[in-house]
Parts: structure tokens; C-alpha cells; sequence
């Protein structure tokens, strides 16, 4: 199934009930040898070779409260996945039962009071198209196939984020699955610690079968890239870094080098090459578009697609690939970026050097990112200017090594500038910085203790329960 085999599926020595489990299913419980259990048991991160003991296939809320009782009886642990976009610091899933919540699809809009419920395994292409008719949009990832719920535990970092802050701070409340068995659904006034845990705090709590998310209107609406060949990759990313603390909060922007491979996946204007690059969007209108843009534009791009967009037309900007592929990455958080420190960068990563990654980028935060203490979830912002995540394809164990090295060299080059923390789904290898401060991650290990002290639900960045 996968290009990597990290582990032979062992003979279980847990006693899951089977039996009861199935009959208490309305979807399907899947295990080791049955026909359908690579397909089961897959990640959208092909190159994380998961193993769990069993794979329950959930129709609904009723079916993830089935699994986890099972699994707590027959002393397994649960891990819940909608896609598995960031499936590598799970690991092998060895000892547990894999809940796949992709066949809970349902996503109900209301329109008067611009929030969006949505089952565990919605996408966020399905909210745009529910949100779309009523002129509303939710704070979206840069790939439409992306789970909804997974990004917005772990922060959800929007292209509207300057303007609008993390994902997370818009739940407006929450319907999980503890590991007692039981359905709750919570809010500010219901299960309060609860309810901050899963805002920013990751998937370690509960399984969270639904959100309640609140949306915004589409107003002025405009986003693409700019394209410069990679041999002006200094030229241009200095003129970007300049230009971004300029910007109104209504600008959200990427420096970016990509360097494509000769695939027929890729579009033809930019297969093959390598370029710098600018992805922005913008809140504002015609006229004030063009006045923020008019400093890159008259670097002369070879290539300029900012035009108005639709919600639908953000999912494309970035080109996140749109099925699954193996690939590796990580990311690191920047408290500032000085010259020196874009010159550290470009010395690993510039067109002069040696480096062949497919994608290293560096994003613009600040605006409504910036923490605020006392309101949100235990992550209401990230405390950082910058954002830089770097990732490429990896076709087997020997690619995925050699990758992990360049990541090693790039967070070591920039950790004068670090901040010591990071950004949950920037974060794709175990053991990493935290990404939260201690005072918020001793609060959270409370929250585990209360909630479930014998750590049966596991997240793909975990929260121990405090002693």
C-alpha cells in the first residue's frame, strides 16, 4: 500500500470484543486480513504506514461512542483521523483502534446566524459549497480537501488570517466523545476546560464528532501569485519581507520557492521550473489591491494571476496536490525576520545552493494572529511574525531520511530567530518544539487528567494527562 513499511502488523494481544462491536455499528469495523484493509487503514500521508489493531469505518456519533467503549474495555487507545493529512507523529497505531470519521460528511449552514455545523469528516471544500450560496465563507485551509475538524484543533491558519485570527477562536461549541463513552456536547458554558482544551490544544481530549464554527461574509475578495524566476529569489523575498510590514491586516501573503518537478500533475506554464514567488489574498478592493501590490508588481513578474476570487478560487492558490501523496515536512515559528535571518534561509535554500525540496515557503502573520490572553482556546494565536514550513515528496525511507536532514538544517539555520514554539498543523515529525507555553501546557495536561486520565484518546500531537 505504502512506500514505506515501518512495522509488520503484529498477532493482537488485546481481546476487542468484535462481536458486540459490529453489532452495535451502523458502519463497518474493519481488521487486519480483511480485503479492505490497506484501504482502511490508509492515511492521506502516504509515506506513514499505519498499523492499528482495528479500523472502525464511523456513520455517526453514536458509532465513535461504540468504538471507544471497545476499545476501553479491550484496554486499546483511539486515535480519530478524517483525512491523515498530518498522520506521521501517530505513528505505527499500534494498541489502537482507528476511528476514520471520512463517511461523516453533513454540513448545515445557517445563514442568520453565520455559523456552519459540521460533522467530524467534512472538508472544507464542502463548507464553501454549503457557505457559498448564502455569501458567507469559513476560514479555510489552503487545500479544499483538508478535514475541517483536524485543522481546526490544531489552530486552522486561514488565508484570511491577519484579518480574522485562527480558525479555533471561531468554534462556537463542540460535540465529543470522551473516553468514558459518553457524547457531550460543550461550549463556553458547558464543559468549559473541555471546550478550551479542543480550541488550538489538538486532538488528545476527546473525538470530536461535530463543530459549530462561526462563518464570515465575502466581501472584497482577491488572491493569486506572482512569479519571478528562482535565480531573483534574494531580490524578491527582501522586497516581500519590506513590503510586509507595510500591509493592512486585510493582506495575507506567502514568500515562497518551488522548485516543480517535470510531472504531467503539474499545469504546463510552470512544470519543470523553479521559481520565487508571492501568494497573497486581499480583503480590499479593486483600486486598493493594486495600490498594496504596485511595489512587487514593478519587480516585473513573469507571471501575475491576482485577479477577484470566489472562496472556491482561494483552494487554488497555493497548489497543495489534490490527492494523496508520500511526503515529508516540518515547520518552524519565527518571532521576527531581519535581513540576517532571510539571509540564513536563502543560504540553505536559495537558487546558489544545492537544494532540490519541492516547496519552502515563509507566511505573513501578525494582525488578529496575535495572542489574546484571557479569551479563545488554549491556542487563540500564534506569537510569531513568520511562519516558515518547507516540504517535499518522498517515495521511499531514503528520501524521507535525506528530507528530515535538510528540515534539521533549516530550523537550525533560523533558530536564533525561533520562538521556541509551534504550529500544530506545521508540525509534521514527533518531538518537535511545544507548541504552547508552559503555563498553557501544564493547563492542558489538567484538562487530559480530568477528562481521561488513563490516556485512551490519542492525538497526532499529544497532551499527557497531568499526574
Amino acid at each position: 500500500m505504502n512506500p514505506i513499511e515501518t512495522e509488520h502488523h503484529p498477532m493482537s494481544s488485546y481481546d476487542l470484543d468484535t462481536t458486540t462491536l459490529r453489532a452495535r455499528l451502523t458502519g463497518a469495523l474493519v481488521l487486519p486480513g480483511d480485503a479492505d484493509w490497506d484501504g482502511a487503514r490508509q492515511a492521506w500521508q502516504l509515506t506513514v504506514d499505519q498499523r492499528p489493531e482495528a479500523v472502525v469505518l464511523a456513520e455517526n456519533a453514536d458509532d465513535v461512542v461504540a468504538a471507544v467503549d471497545a476499545a476501553r474495555a479491550a484496554g486499546l487507545r483511539v486515535a480519530a483521523q478524517a483525512t491523515g493529512h498530518n498522520a506521521n507523529p501517530l505513528g505505527s497505531l499500534s494498541g489502537t483502534v482507528l476511528v476514520k470519521t471520512s463517511r461523516m460528511r453533513g454540513v448545515a449552514v445557517d445563514p442568520e446566524k453565520r455559523t456552519v455545523r459540521v460533522e467530524a469528516g467534512a472538508l472544507w471544500g464542502d463548507v464553501t459549497a454549503a457557505a457559498a450560496p448564502y455569501g458567507l465563507m469559513g476560514l479555510a485551509g489552503s487545500a479544499a480537501d483538508v478535514g475541517v475538524v483536524g485543522y481546526t484543533l490544531g489552530g486552522g491558519l486561514s488565508w484570511l488570517a491577519r484579518k480574522h485570527g485562527l480558525a479555533a477562536n471561531g468554534v462556537v461549541a463542540a460535540e465529543a466523545v470522551t473516553a468514558d463513552g459518553v457524547l457531550r456536547r460543550i461550549d463556553a458554558s458547558t464543559e468549559p476546560d473541555l471546550f478550551w482544551a479542543v480550541r488550538g490544544g489538538g486532538g488528545s481530549f476527546a473525538v470530536v464528532t461535530a463543530l459549530e464554527l462561526d462563518l464570515v461574509p465575502v466581501g472584497d475578495l482577491h488572491g493569486g501569485t506572482l512569479f519571478w524566476p528562482v535565480e531573483r529569489a534574494a531580490e524578491v523575498l527582501h522586497a516581500w519581507r519590506e513590503w510586509t510590514a507595510t500591509l493592512p491586516d486585510e493582506v495575507t501573503s506567502i514568500g515562497r520557492l518551488l522548485r516543480f518537478p517535470p510531472l504531467e500533475e503539474i499545469p504546463e506554464p510552470v512544470r519543470g521550473q523553479s521559481f520565487v514567488a508571492v501568494e497573497l489574498v486581499s480583503l480590499l478592493d479593486q483600486d486598493r489591491t493594486d495600490a498594496v501590490l504596485a511595489p512587487l508588481r514593478e519587480l516585473a513578474p513573469v507571471m501575475d494571476t491576482v485577479h477577484p476570487c470566489t472562496p472556491h478560487d482561494l483552494a487554488q492558490i497555493h497548489m497543495d496536490p489534490p490527492q494523496p501523496v508520500p511526503a515529508a515536512g516540518d515547520g518552524v515559528l519565527l518571532g521576527a525576520l531581519p535581513a540576517e535571518a532571510l539571509d540564513a534561509y536563502l543560504a540553505l535554500t536559495g537558487p546558489d545552493t544545492d537544494f532540490s525540496l519541492l516547496s519552502t515557503e515563509i507566511r505573513h502573520l501578525g494582525g488578529a494572529l496575535a495572542p489574546q490572553p484571557g479569551t479563545g482556546g488554549a491556542v487563540s494565536g500564534l506569537d510569531a511574525a513568520y511562519a516558515v514550513f518547507t516540504v517535499t515528496i518522498t517515495p521511499d525511507e531514503a528520501a524521507v531520511k535525506a528530507t528530515h536532514q535538510v528540515l534539521d538544517a533549516v530550523a537550525q539555520a533560523l533558530r536564533p530567530w525561533s520562538t521556541g514554539t509551534s504550529y500544530l498543523n506545521f508540525a509534521e515529525r514527533s518531538g518537535g518544539a511545544p507548541f504552547a507555553e508552559p503555563a498553557v501546557l501544564a493547563r492542558l495536561g489538567r484538562v487530559k487528567a480530568q477528562y481521561d486520565p488513563a490516556d485512551v484518546v490519542r492525538g497526532n500531537h499529544p497532551v499527557a494527562p497531568a499526574a
